[in-house]
């Protein structure tokens, strides 16, 4: 467990917090099996610094590692769930027989398990699995923060539980953000190998598996999307700030959930942009083996073309007549001979000319 009081700076602890700094918050940050573990002393500070605990449906939901992504709220706290998408090589896309995949490398690493967000005026509690490196590396860019007497490259202490929220959560989707190339390079690969027409594609499971993935990835980000969509919402319904400074600090909010909101969208629009490709590689694939096969059949169509007056020159030598011209003469075979190959050319000619023996350029 990970406890941080916020007030100007930061200072970092592992145990819970007996009072609220006078002019910051605290945000309580452990591991699922921590919150289980520990679930009635976190209940019981909770209710000593905010007045308030987490209802048992919350606490289930906190709990829960299948949860989709979602918002719920109660007047004195809201909750936010949000599935991670970051590469780990400890749990797979989906927990259960289903996960055992053979798709891409990059597909079967992909780990989205739930972050839970418990935000109070005061305190931010935050649920995380076991080996969540988003919240590893935000907790030290925040120390190093409050640490440095000038915030260097722009990097500042949030103003509230809720825009620590809204950080962590931008910092995970931005996780998934930089997969992009490495994802993309996976399925171009595959996509190369379907259209190349000197190999033969095997590994339709694999593709189909893949795919599959990148649907249960849509919907993932579907209910992100909707997750954010619902906090926006709730936060222009809270009460309108008095002072300057806190209004600021609401508005600077919105933007930041816009900014999240903006982030999501793009993940969205690559994964469904995955999805177009693959369907695009697969549907050419399949239209250059049609052309490949109407190339083969149009050969032996020309070639068999070629030899029917052969064979029709040859069966009429073939017949038991007495008297056929040029069979008795010296000469005959090569007259038949030469006629034969004279019409086995022209007719080359003529097909070449009109390109039935020509392979179509690409």
């Amino acid at each position: 467990m990970r406890v941080f009081a916020i007030n100007g700076g930061v200072e970092e602890s592992d145990t819970l917090p007996l009072q609220i700094p006078a002019k910051g918050y605290i945000w309580i940050s452990c591991t699922r099996a921590e919150f289980e573990a520990q679930l009635g002393p976190i209940q019981t500070t909770l209710q000593n610094l905010c007045h308030a605990s987490l209802l048992d449906l919350h606490v289930s939901d906190l709990l829960n590692r299948q949860l989709p992504s979602h918002y719920d709220y109660t007047s004195l706290y809201d909750i936010v769930v949000f599935r991670r998408l970051a590469a780990s090589h400890s749990e797979p896309l989906l927990p259960g027989p289903a996960a055992k995949r053979s798709g891409p490398p990059i597909l079967r690493r992909i780990d989205t398990s739930p972050v839970g967000f418990a935000v109070f005026d005061q305190v931010l509690l935050s649920v995380h699995p076991s080996d969540c490196a988003v919240r590893d590396s935000y907790a030290a860019k925040l120390v190093s923060a409050g640490h440095a007497e000038s915030p260097a490259g722009g990097v500042r202490a949030p103003t509230s539980p809720a825009d620590l929220m809204l950080r962590v959560v931008n910092q995970i989707v931005d996780s998934y953000l930089e997969l992009r190339r490495e994802l993309t390079r996976q399925l171009d690969h595959w996509q190369a190998e379907l259209l190349d027409p000197a190999t033969r594609f095997n590994n339709w499971t694999s593709l189909l598996e893949a795919r599959v993935s990148l649907h249960q990835l849509e919907d993932i980000c579907e209910d992100q999307h909707s997750a954010i969509q619902d906090w926006i919402e709730a936060v222009k319904t809270w009460p309108q700030a008095v002072e300057p400074a806190a209004q600021r600090e609401r508005e600077l909010l919105q933007v930041r959930s816009r900014d999240v909101l903006e982030h999501i969208e793009r993940v969205v629009h690559h994964v469904r942009r995955l999805e177009q490709g693959v369907e695009t590689a697969v549907q050419m694939h399949f239209n250059v083996q049609g052309n490949r096969t109407n190339d083969i059949m149009r050969t032996l169509t020309v070639l068999t073309a070629i030899f029917l007056p052969l064979n029709l020159i040859a069966g009429i030598f073939g017949m038991n007549f007495e008297f056929i011209p040029l069979v008795h003469q010296q000469s005959g075979f090569w007259w038949a001979m030469g006629a034969m190959v004279f019409i086995a050319a022209l007719l080359a000619l003529i097909f070449w000319r009109k390109r039935y023996l020509r392979r179509n350029s690409r």
